[in-house]
């Protein structure tokens, strides 16, 4: 149940707090004065779509947070699906940020989460039915949706579904396959030759950048060995000057000289004739590094050579060796297909008629799941329209076989006879706003008991109906009620009255802006509203008595 709604800085609310209860809940106010804000707001909580439009203007973003208890066993089992819990007292806090760049910030409780986790919730927290849902009700595809819920088990539709889907991917393959012989050909002579290519080629994996660094370490062969020669002369020495390891072996003897006077500088004289052939030893690597590295053009020209083999293949498989080996891998599978594709044709085939009797056979127990629902669904959706002053009303079910299609192998579509001696046809065909608004409160009451949500919100569904039509509607509200949360916005008195609280939602401009406020109404309050309802600015003391009777009537009405 929702207990508690929240809206800052959407369109024209700056700040409201509506404290919702069990039973019947109704909303009235003026045209425009935000009625339908409320429901965009809801709407927005439960992870629906929005957008920036929606942020009042100028303020940085919108905040909207709703608080529910009572949370049925499937709410929870989503929260746990989803990593989340109630709170500590049982009660659950959804809420959503919009900035003001269309961007938004969900929360459940006080983790962040995402606007599909909201409105994963959403979906088994509240339902709300509108006037577009009525219009709905013209198009024929949403007939079929409110056919299955009417008892056609889940399972089965789930096992259609997965099995429509394993046969349209069996489809897809031969399709692939399923090429003329010329084309074939064609493919064949191009997957032959770049296979041929590739396989030429001999690629390696590291290939490339093992080139790459010993092409420039030859580029700067001349100044790696310039620099090597000048390191060997230093230390060796030319006809002219002794070099480092000469100088170094003199500079020993003389130590060792001075140790034989000095016997402390013994471990002194050691050290420098170690370091003479270390020196010694550093000239020779040095100058087997010079031999070694010796400039080689013919070496330069076959890496050259070999780059630009890479290079072009780069071009057309792959920048990587590892991209060049996988097309060659894909090439061979594709040829392959193609040389055994007779073969693989007569195995997909196979594969293609089992599954399409698989398909057809889950198709034909969909069809006599939802022929058995049908019978029970029309019955009960017409005693409600009779209840709603439609008497005499004929509301059957069409349906006809069609081609396997994601929803089943049925088209399905709600024909109905308003009044006595017409034949039943479409709905789009002959249906007013009044009767679509009372057809669709007959779904779904009749759909009511059949889902666990614990809200229903009713947005103008008494558009187009007055009268006793009006009165049935009301009474068919507050005993959907029964049980359960309903929030209904409405205009009419006959409806308002019914409700066990109402709210007022009102406009008023302010230092040149405008605000909706929303209030709910004691006995007094209800009467003047509903006097306004029924009297428009005239509400004289005739209305006032009118609502007065309406608001006792409705109290002593427990028979609805």
């Amino acid at each position: 149940m929702l207990d508690e709604l929240y809206i800052e800085n959407i369109a024209v609310i700056e700040k409201a707090t509506i404290d919702f209860g069990p039973g019947f809940n109704v909303l009235t106010g003026e045209t425009g004065a935000g009625k339908s804000i409320i429901i965009d707001a809801i709407h927005a909580v439960l992870g629906q779509r929005t957008s920036r439009e929606l942020v009042r203007a100028g303020a940085k973003g919108a905040f909207v947070s709703a608080s529910f208890s009572g949370l049925t066993p499937q709410v929870l089992q989503i929260l746990d699906q989803l990593g989340f819990s109630p709170e500590e007292d049982g009660t659950l806090l959804l809420q959503r940020q919009i900035r003001e760049d269309g961007r938004t910030v969900c929360h459940i409780g006080s983790r962040p989460a995402s606007v599909a986790a909201l409105r994963q919730l959403g979906a088994q927290l509240i339902n709300i039915h509108g006037q577009h849902e009525s219009y709905g009700l013209l198009s024929p595809d949403n007939h079929l949706r409110y056919l299955d819920r009417m008892g056609v088990p889940e399972t089965l539709l789930q096992k259609y579904r997965g099995a429509y889907r394993q046969w349209k991917q069996v489809q897809k393959q031969l399709t692939a396959l399923d090429v003329d012989e010329a084309e074939k050909v064609r493919l064949t002579d191009l997957l032959t030759y770049q296979i041929n290519e590739l396989e030429k080629a001999n690629i390696k994996p590291g290939e490339i950048q093992d080139l790459q660094n010993r092409h420039k370490r030859i580029r700067s062969g001349g100044k790696i060995t310039a620099s090597l020669q000048k390191a060997v002369q230093i230390l060796d020495g030319d006809g002219e000057m002794p070099g480092a390891c000469a100088a170094v072996q003199e500079a020993s003897r003389h130590l060792a000289d001075a140790a034989e006077l000095l016997p402390e500088l013994s471990g002194l004289s050691g050290r420098l004739e170690s370091l003479g052939y270390d020196l010694q030893d550093c000239m020779e690597e040095i100058r087997s590094q010079c031999e070694t590295d010796a400039y080689d053009p013919q070496e330069l020209e076959e890496i050259e050579t070999r780059l630009d083999v890479y290079y072009h293949l780069s071009l057309k498989y792959g920048k990587t060796e590892k991209e060049m080996l996988q097309f060659l891998q894909k090439c061979r599978q594709q040829l392959s297909s193609i040389q055994h594709s007779g073969e693989e044709m007569q195995r997909l085939q196979k594969e293609n008629d089992a599954a399409e009797k698989q398909v057809r056979t889950l198709g034909r127990q969909l069809s006599s799941s939802r022929r058995k629902a049908a019978a029970g669904f029309s019955e009960q959706v017409r005693r409600e329209l009779t209840y709603l002053d439609m008497p005499g009303v004929i509301f059957t079910v069409q349906q006809t076989p069609c081609v396997p299609s994601p929803s089943g192998c049925d088209d399905v579509q709600f024909l109905i006879s308003a009044n006595p001696g017409e034949p039943a046809r479409p709905l789009a065909k002959i249906a007013s706003g009044g009767e679509l608004s009372r057809i669709l409160l007959a779904i779904q009451s009749v759909l009511s008991g059949r889902d666990s949500v614990g809200t229903l919100i009713f947005d103008e569904v008494d558009t187009g109906v007055s009268g006793s039509a009006a009165q049935k509607i009301g009474q068919k509200l507050r005993q959907t009620a029964r049980g359960r949360q309903v929030l209904c916005v409405t205009h009419l008195p006959q409806i308002a009255a019914l409700g066990d609280r109402q709210y007022k939602i009102e406009k008023h401009t302010e230092k040149g802006r405008t605000y909706t406020q929303v209030t709910l109404l004691d006995h007094k309050g209800r009467r003047q509203e509903l006097a306004r309802i029924i009297g428009g600015t005239q509400i004289t003391p005739l209305t006032l008595q009118n609502a007065e009777e309406m608001l006792q009537l409705a109290a002593k009405d427990t028979g609805c």
